[in-house]
Order: C-alpha cells, then structure tokens, then sequence
C-alpha cells in the first residue's frame, strides 16, 4: 500500500501551541472527551471528600502514589466522572469504532473475555476456541461452564510460531460440532500474525453464530492504511481490546466493542458488569476516553512515523544476519526477533539490555520481542536495535534448528469441561508419574499466556516434554502449583 510519508516525528508543537499552555491535556483532546475532562476539572478543584478512596488525596502519607486516584462517584454528575458520564464516552468510542455497544473496563482484557464468554454460551454449551488464545478466555469458560473444542492455527515451520487460522477448518470443525454456540479466536496473535478475519466471520455467520475476538494488541489498528482493520470492521460480533498495550493509557484499561445481532446486548451488559469491581477507577476510565480521543484526532500522525522507523530497523536486523518475522499479514509494528541462526540466547541478549535500563516485553532463547508503539521514538527504536545487534554478536555461537513454541505444539485432548476439573478434587504426582492423567492446573509459558495444559485436559509425553523444553530454555512456567515441573496437580483416578 502506497501511502505518504511525513519525515520525522511529530513534535508537540506541530499540534497547536496553545496545547501546550494546558500540562495535563498537551494534546488538545478535552474538548472532545469527557471522561478526561472531568477528570481535569476533579484535579484543578480543592475538594473535601467524606467518601472512598481512603487516602482522600493526601499525599503526604504514602506518597505521589495516589496523586491523581478519583474515583466513579454515585449519581449523574455532570461534570465529574459519574456513571451517566461514562456512558457518554462508551458512547463516542462505540460510534467511532462502529459498534452498537462499548464497554470501558478496569480489570484488563482478561476481565472483559470473561465476560465475553458468559456473554455467548452457558453451563453444557460447546464453544470453538482458538488454540492460541490467552488464558484469561480459558477461565471465562470455568466461570461459563462451557465445554471447549480447540482449533489450532497454521504453524510456520521457518519460525515455529503460529500464523493464521484458515478458514475450511474452522469450517469443518463448525461442521463436526453443529451445536457450537460461539467462535472464540486470538488476532492479532501475540507474534503480530493475522488470519482473514472477513473470512472467518462468514463461516461464524453462515452457521448463525457470533464470531469472538481477542485483539487485546490492535487498539491501534485501522487508523493507519498500512495497518490491518479493526477486526470489527471485518465482521467480529465481540472485540475485546486492551487499551494500554498499544494506546497510552493506564494499565488495567480495556474496552469492548460489541455488535447486535447474533449477540444479545443486555445479556454481554449483565455478564460485565459481573466482571467488573465497583469501585471503578475513574482514572482509568479517563485514560480510555483520552486515548479514544487521541486515536481520533491525530493517529495517523502519530503512528506513521513509528512504522518507518520499525520497517527500518527490521531492515537494519536483517542486513545484520539477524532474522525477524515479516510479511503481509504482520502487524507493522510488531518487532519479533528470531535468534536460532545466530546461536545466540536471547536471555543473554535480555540481560545486557537490562544493563543499559531497557525492558522488552519478552525474551527466550530463541525470541527478542521489543513492544514498539506510537509512544516510542525513533531515535528511541533506532538506538534499541542498534544495542540489539551489539549484544547479538556477541553472543553469536553455533546455529540451531527452530523449535515450536511449547504452547502451539501440543494437540490438547479434553477429558472433562474445564470447569468440573477446576472445581474438581485432586491430588499431586510426580512428574514421571503424570502421563494419562486429567491435569486440573493450568500451565502455561508466559508470555504469551497460551496454556500447554489447561484443566480437564489430558497430559501427555508430548506436553511434558514441551514443558521441559520451555522451561529449560529460560521460559517463566506460570500458574503451575510447582513452577518446577516436579510435580503437577492432577484429577482422582
């Protein structure tokens, strides 16, 4: 796609200069978004509260900590943040995506894919699940009660990562299950690949069941035409999205975006609400409503320069023997890193950029995943992939073959619904002895979150040995009683 381009990064003063007289709206958007409006106005007003939050605003006690934590209030105030107030900014992010209903949350995607499960499918219902999904959608279905039947994406042999879920065998397995109730799928996955979401949605659609989609890593997309869509623009019925893994907002923030239809709107209401604390954060929910109005007023501007500078430097990785994942169907300013063929530990690689004070969103053996976004620089992403080179060639040794990521390679088999093994009684063996056993744990690598083992499932060499792998190579084991491997929980016998 041919698009022009503007050089540089766009200053602040690009902006306006009388955005810069107001320090904590220095991108203009209070006009246009109230929940940050409000928030503003709470900041600027010398108020006494005789109500929650416990610190009152002091910051005297514990600190800058609090500065800043107001909370939803009770009622319809107009100009503080209130529930009515929250509704008219749902309001203005659900017509900007075109969605018939948004959600802003305050418990992550994780809370807003529990609720998107109940939202579909109940105790007994089959739901298809994508196999690369994050853990939270597994204990959505816990809470639902719903039976899983896992589908796996293709796996690119050259990278051993997953790429994209094609669209005849989620047909076919719409087909083997016929009473399925929803179509739960990951996209983009957490490597940045991409399946045709149109695509997909028609097959949901044919057989007259909502398409689900955790997209917690495109809050960005569709504001840039080298970005893909949004996927509810291409036909998703449920988008759940974080909005501060790619938008500059708090952590914690999500928002929803549902369309009706096949979903039923007061139901997916009831089910994240239930989801959701009481005491709701109306610092978040003002972080949300900023960043939707950022993203609407300048996120071509902001984003355009970042994808240069990411194309660069993965041209820069490669012209340095250094391979990364690229192609059509990449999130532009996904950065994943592959390091077999250099025989270097991306451990090792993690901790000399740890020296020089940068973190990366994750770092295996085999992986270097940077998180680039339009809040970057760069000079910022230039100076990264520079130190990345350096520390590469360094630790440059013999090349060694891709492995498959432990949480793609396994074909899960279920014995019991998730929730009947959750809740189930158990009892804890030796590794050697788990084989043939019903796991009632999950265990996953983590990142990406995708389990290996989920409860109900059956545990197999095959998965062990992947475990084994993983955690050997470097990789957190998480959620598993015995991050050790020594052991796991497992159902009566």
């Amino acid at each position: 796609m041919n698009v022009v381009r503007k050089v540089g990064i766009l200053a602040p003063e690009a902006f306006g200069a009388a955005t810069l007289l107001d320090t904590k709206d220095p991108m203009g958007l209070r006009a246009t978004a109230p929940l940050l409006d409000a928030w503003i106005r709470d900041m600027e007003t010398d108020r006494s509260p005789f109500q929650i939050p416990g610190h009152k605003g002091r910051t005297n006690l514990t600190g800058p900590i609090v500065d800043g934590d107001i909370p939803v209030l009770p009622g319809n105030h107009p100009y503080r943040i209130s529930p009515s107030l929250i509704l008219e900014a749902e309001k203005l992010a659900a017509d900007l995506w075109g969605a018939d209903l948004c959600r802003f949350g305050v418990n992550g995607s994780s809370g807003s894919n529990h609720a998107a499960v109940m939202a579909v499918a109940g105790p007994g219902d089959k739901v298809i699940v994508s196999r690369t999904l994050h853990k939270s959608v597994l204990v959505g279905m816990v809470y639902a009660g719903v039976i899983p039947v896992w589908v796996r994406p293709e796996i690119n042999p050259a990278t051993g990562l997953p790429e994209y879920l094609p669209s005849t065998r989620l047909k076919e397995t719409i087909e083997a299950n016929p009473d399925a109730k929803a179509v739960l799928i990951g996209e983009p996955s957490y490597v940045g690949t991409m399946s045709n979401i149109p695509r997909l949605a028609k097959v949901c659609h044919d057989a007259g069941i909502p398409l689900v989609v955790d997209a917690a890593w495109a809050a960005h997309y569709g504001f840039h035409p080298e970005l893909p869509e949004h996927p509810l623009a291409e036909g998703a019925d449920i988008v759940v999205t974080s909005a501060h893994k790619t938008l500059p907002a708090w952590s914690q923030a999500s928002f929803v975006l549902v369309r009706k239809g096949l979903v039923d709107l007061d139901r997916f209401n009831k089910a994240f609400d239930s989801t959701q604390t009481t005491s709701m954060s109306g610092r978040i929910l003002a972080s949300i409503d900023a960043s939707r109005a950022l993203l609407q007023k300048h996120g071509y501007d902001l984003i355009d320069p970042i994808i240069d500078a990411t194309e660069k430097g993965r041209a820069t990785l490669v012209a340095n023997g250094i391979d990364v994942i690229d192609g059509e169907y990449i999130d532009p300013l996904k950065l994943v890193i592959l390091l077999p063929k250099t025989g270097a530990d991306g451990n090792l690689v993690e901790q000399d950029l740890l020296k020089a004070n940068i973190d990366v969103e994750m770092a295996n053996r085999d992986l270097i995943i940077p998180m680039i976004t339009f809040a970057d620089t760069p000079e910022l992403i230039e100076d990264l992939i520079n130190r990345i080179i350096e520390s590469v060639n360094r630790h440059r040794g013999e090349p060694r073959p891709i492995a498959t990521a432990a949480a793609f390679s396994i074909i899960p088999e279920v014995v019991v619904s998730p929730r009947d093994a959750f809740f189930s009684k158990h009892e804890v063996v030796r590794a050697k002895d788990a084989v043939g056993r019903v796991s009632a744990e999950m265990i996953c690598p983590y990142p990406p979150g995708v389990p290996v083992l989920s409860p109900g499932e059956r545990i197999t060499q095959e998965a062990l040995d992947a475990l084994f792998e993983a955690r050997d190579s470097g990789v957190r084991i998480a959620f598993a009683a015995d991050r050790t491997l020594e052991t796991f929980v497992v159902l009566p016998q």
